[in-house]
């Protein structure tokens, strides 16, 4: 069993405060840090010549809203790896098996910490938080399937043209345009691909979160405002009683979930998540199609401009990313394991071919 080197102690399960800069949980249940632990395992079961598996861990990076404790692994048959990707700071467990390894599998268990996140939107926070030149130029260029120019940036001026204010009112502008002409397509696979400027020039809006919050930071980002998509996994049941909104049982297998975020001067990185708006449109009473002025629906869009439910995993930012050692060129986001062998990449979103299972559980702190 490897460790990953920022592994923290176990005996945080019993002491939140003894992990450094991990505060005591709260009272308030809002202000709760709820600890979970996520184990994937991954099976190639028809091995040709050398193997190859990539699972994702939680960020890197801690943030006010997640907190990571430490990931284990062990690779049967191969040899593992972790790594971080430099561009991103995506953090990867990676096994390579040799032809003859038999049914080669990876598995990882991670640990993480997360509470529910909120901004204030009615002032800022810091007034002097700006965000430096080269990161506002990072989080404002385009990727293979999110670009910036031609016809997003043509509709995302569209959209703002009427708008008064900042940012953050712009940013609004594109997110009430996400959630009022897009629409989720139980049809569409996995999460999606997240390939807007198709969407926008054949006029299908239909997709998943893949595709609906992509659709966000690729118009955000077009007007010059930092964005970025965050890819995870939904690991609990909602608190706010939206059955849609998380998960009924351990087996995670097919809860992947990305989210987003913009930055605005003053206040930071601002969560919000158009595409869960229309989840719970489709989802939340089905077979009944809710509409955009239920009510349940017109609190979601409230809450998920500026407030994430943390019943949510964190995984990383990455786009376009050059998984180590692969032979098969990037993969647009890394949300799923992903494998590979010598007749090529194994399809990550079929869980049942490319054999892979995710549970996670909630862990009791005293």
């Amino acid at each position: 069993m490897n460790r990953r080197d920022f592994l923290k102690t176990t005996t945080v399960l019993s002491a939140a405060g003894a992990v450094t800069g991990l505060p005591r949980l709260a009272s308030a249940a809002a202000d709760r840090w709820r600890i979970f632990e996520v184990t994937t395992r991954a099976e190639v079961f028809k091995p040709k010549g050398a193997s190859r598996v990539w699972l994702p861990v939680p960020l890197t990076q801690d943030t006010p809203y997640q907190k990571d404790l430490g990931s284990v692994w062990s690779a049967e048959g191969g040899t593992p790896l972790a790594t971080t990707d430099a561009k991103y700071g995506a953090g990867i467990v990676f096994a390579e098996f040799g032809e003859g390894a038999g049914t080669p599998s990876l598995t990882v268990v991670s640990r993480f910490a997360t509470r529910d996140r909120a901004v204030d939107l009615s002032q800022p926070a810091n007034p002097a938080l700006r965000m430096d030149r080269a990161a506002r130029s990072f989080h404002t260029a385009g990727t293979e399937f999110i670009p910036v120019d031609g016809i997003v940036r043509t509709t995302a001026r569209d959209i703002v043209k009427n708008t008064k204010g900042g940012d953050i009112e712009r940013a609004r502008a594109v997110y009430e345009w996400v959630v009022e002409n897009t629409f989720r397509d139980p049809q569409t696979r996995g999460c999606g691909w997240g390939d807007i400027k198709t969407m926008l020039e054949t006029g299908n809006f239909g997709g998943k979160c893949g595709d609906l919050n992509a659709m966000f930071v690729g118009l955000t980002r077009s007007l010059g405002i930092p964005a970025r998509d965050v890819y995870g996994l939904r690991v609990a049941a909602s608190a706010r009683g939206y059955r849609s909104l998380g998960v009924g049982s351990s087996n995670v297998t097919r809860a992947q979930h990305c989210r987003a975020e913009f930055w605005a001067d003053g206040y930071g990185w601002i969560p919000v998540d158009p595409a869960d708006v229309r989840k719970v449109i489709l989802e939340e009473e089905q077979p009944k199609l809710l509409t955009l002025e239920d009510e349940r629906v017109k609190r979601a869009r409230t809450t998920l401009f500026g407030a994430w439910e943390m019943n949510w995993l964190a995984y990383n930012y990455a786009h376009d990313l050059a998984l180590p050692k692969s032979a098969f060129g990037r993969v647009p986001y890394f949300m799923y394991p992903t494998g590979e062998t010598a007749e090529g990449r194994l399809d990550s979103l079929d869980p049942d071919t490319f054999k892979y299972t995710i549970t996670a559980r909630e862990v009791s702190v005293a």
